[in-house]
């Protein structure tokens, strides 16, 4: 697979497309990256110093899990769809912030999933020259509501 961009895959527009590069997907993973630089995506999400606050890992992982999921969509001839979070376990991340100049590699490996509720282990590393350094961790549970669903969430019941 070569590499694409990140957003074609996701019902998000600009800023809030917070990945650059699908690195790889399969049936049941996806591998994405993004630089931590005020050149990046991540420019307007950045401290004084130029990282990244660490705990933007959960929703890192999130774009992750909805790459995966536009992936397969689009292979399928669909748009990217809008899915939910429904919740977190175990999100733990070693670092208080993710340094400017570093390169993010975000990894997610499929759980179980059914027709609409999916869960996800999501690792974040640090691109090093031999390994990655694991820098966060945890399990997200998502839920791809229907068009009807998602009507009725934005525009609320309507009688």
């Amino acid at each position: 697979m070569s590499t694409q961009h990140a957003a074609q895959f996701l019902p998000h527009a600009a800023p809030m497309v917070l990945l650059e590069t699908v690195i790889e997907v399969t049936a049941e993973t996806a591998r994405c990256s993004v630089n931590v630089s005020k050149d990046s995506v991540l420019a307007p999400f950045l401290n004084a110093q130029g990282a990244l606050p660490a705990w933007y890992a959960l929703e890192l992982i999130a774009q992750t899990i909805g790459v995966w999921s536009g992936w397969h969509g689009a292979h399928s001839g669909e748009s990217p769809q809008l899915g939910m979070l429904l919740g977190g376990r175990g999100l733990k991340c070693t670092v208080p912030e993710f340094a400017a100049g570093s390169e993010l590699v975000i990894d997610v490996s499929m759980v179980l999933r059914d027709e609409k509720i999916a869960s996800f282990e999501g690792v974040i590393s640090i691109k090093g020259k031999q390994d990655n350094l694991q820098v966060a961790k945890g399990r997200l549970n998502t839920y791809q509501p229907d068009k009807d669903e998602i009507i009725k969430l934005t525009q609320g019941m309507q009688e």
